[in-house]
């Protein structure tokens, strides 16, 4: 099922965003899979994300680590502390759990990664950061 995820800016702190209700512009994630993970409390999620030509998502972190593929297009990453990278089809990144990061479509078409995170599970998957 195809599910839009909004962003929300907000001019106070952060914003916790449960994507896995929420519509969003510019960003398009089709959650593939999700299942419980053998250590306790964890758990896998599988999407792929679709970012609109020009659209910067928001600084952002996820209540564990995200592995990302870049399926089509070309991403730029900013990882908190890190240089800018960007990312074209065939390409990964790793970003450790609760590190501030965004990405941002640096092509002319829409880019396309596939996210799997090993996130705890109940949790929020992204916390917007102001």
């Amino acid at each position: 099922m195809i599910k839009l995820v909004i962003v929300a800016v907000l001019a106070a702190g952060g914003l916790t965003l449960d994507t896995r209700t929420a519509p969003q512009q510019g960003v398009k994630r089709i959650d593939l899979q999700r299942h419980d993970l053998s250590a306790p409390g964890r758990e896998v999620i599988q999407a792929r994300v679709e970012v609109a030509p020009g659209f910067t998502a928001p600084t952002h972190t996820h209540p564990g680590e995200e592995m990302v593929y870049v399926i089509e297009g070309a991403l730029e990453y900013q990882l908190e502390g890190r240089p800018p990278v960007t990312l074209r089809a065939g390409q990964v990144l790793f970003v450790p759990a609760g590190v501030p990061h965004s990405a941002k479509n640096v092509g002319s078409r829409v880019a396309a990664e596939l996210a799997t995170y090993t996130v705890e599970k109940g949790k929020p998957l992204l916390v917007l950061v102001k």
